[in-house]
């Protein structure tokens, strides 16, 4: 399986869209694909329309419900859904002996392989839930605006993933930078992009992504964008991303 970290934590970067509709792309493409949902706001669960039940990801973590026993299904990708009982629970599971490995033994290891992509969708901060993710995970994405200010983050952000690498996942890559709500039209977008590249060579995603309306107004209709407006820009540069990250990955 391939498994990868959505993670900023900066939050409003597009991180969940772009989980979202990543997953719904590679979906499209006769993928097997399963989205979790390790922020416990629950955005990726609400923009999806799931309806949390007796069971979500906090039980799987708890090891109170099966993994597979919560998953549902939305359109032709699975989702593991959160809410926010959640919130409380980081400080009752880092009581728990290796609570930085529950998502790979709770979750990734009970799947058996039913999936060709699991993507998740981690919190806007560094957090416990943010390194489970990492320490389950092969593949790291960071979405980033086109800002000075939190280019300061990127580098505490690349910190937290090579001390995971260096001593809980060695498999662990970041496979790339990739702009949202970007507008080619002005200088200091550009700016930023070169500089992360400057910093970051081949790491930064050449598909950008602008700030499209349809993008936003998707989840109120609890749709990604390919089931809301496929012909939309924004599912046209997904779908390019998504190409881009197949590519790498090879």
């Amino acid at each position: 399986m391939n498994i990868i970290s959505f993670i900023n934590q900066k939050g409003g970067t597009g991180k969940t869209t772009t989980c979202i509709n990543v997953g719904a792309c590679l979906a499209n493409k006769g993928y097997k694909v399963l989205l979790v949902d390790i922020d416990p706001q629950g955005s990726l669960t609400t923009s999806t329309g799931i309806e949390t039940g007796d069971n979500t990801l906090y039980e799987v973590l708890k090891g109170a419900a099966d993994v597979n026993d919560v998953i549902q299904v939305h359109n032709n990708y699975s989702v593991l859904p959160t809410d926010l009982r959640q919130s409380g629970a980081e400080m009752e599971l880092v009581k728990e002996v290796g609570a930085e490995q529950l998502i790979k033994t709770n979750v990734i290891s009970q799947l058996k392989d039913a999936y060709d992509f699991v993507l998740l969708d981690c919190p806007p901060a560094l957090s416990l839930f943010t390194v489970m993710s990492l320490a389950a995970s092969n593949g790291v994405i960071i979405p980033l605006q086109a800002q000075f200010l939190p280019l300061n983050g990127i580098v505490q952000l690349q910190n937290t993933v090579d001390l995971v690498k260096k001593r809980i996942n060695p498999a662990l890559e970041v496979l790339g930078y990739v702009f949202t709500m970007y507008d080619s039209r002005k200088n200091l977008d550009k700016q930023v992009y070169e500089r992360v590249e400057a910093e970051n060579p081949g790491k930064t995603f050449k598909t950008t992504i602008s700030n499209n309306v349809t993008l936003a107004e998707a989840p109120a209709f609890s749709q990604d964008i390919y089931e809301y407006d496929p012909k939309a820009k924004g599912a046209i540069q997904y779908a390019e991303l998504t190409d881009e990250i197949i590519e790498r990955i090879k």
